[in-house]
């Protein structure tokens, strides 16, 4: 794939997009392709994170390692072409939440954290703007969360005698 396919690509995620087409080119030129089998694991529930990906072919399983937790609804999910997996290791030091397993031949791409960071310096403009859409985020996943302790509060109303 040459570099233009991997920038058009790109821009077709939604958070990456935000960064606009120069600053993506950049990314593509630093991005490794990993193609992997089916049933081959990315990346191990508590590793240390110093990348993200993006799935550019295929499907893969975002779970838990305890196959008790994977169970539970909203534990674990399946992606596929332009999910971004692990965006939170492009900004800080962190480690995988999560186990990544491909669901079937699979290829994604591999962003590095220091390019990733490096662009952004480099990139002022796709910087606020990034920051601006993750503050939205933290933001409306806060009022959710609001919205739960509510919820429970009231539930704990209810039960009480």
């Amino acid at each position: 794939m040459s570099i233009e396919d991997d920038i058009a690509f790109l821009e077709r995620v939604p958070t990456l997009a935000l960064m606009g087409r120069e600053a993506l080119r950049v990314i593509a030129i630093s991005v490794e392709h990993f193609a992997l089998a089916r049933g081959q694991v990315l990346f191990h529930e508590g590793e240390p994170a110093d990348c993200a990906y993006v799935v550019q072919d295929g499907s893969l399983a975002i779970a838990p390692d305890d196959p008790h937790l994977a169970a539970r609804p909203g534990q674990s999910a399946r992606v596929g072409e332009g999910a971004l997996i692990g965006e939170m290791a492009l900004l800080t030091e962190t480690r995988r939440p999560a186990t990544a397993t491909a669901l079937e031949p699979a290829e994604v791409l591999r962003i590095p954290r220091n390019v990733f960071l490096r662009t952004l310096e480099s990139y002022p403009d796709a910087a606020r703007e990034l920051t601006q859409r993750l503050s939205e985020r933290v933001a409306a996943t806060l009022a959710d969360l609001d919205r739960v302790r509510e919820r429970l509060e009231a539930i704990e109303d209810v039960r009480r005698p």
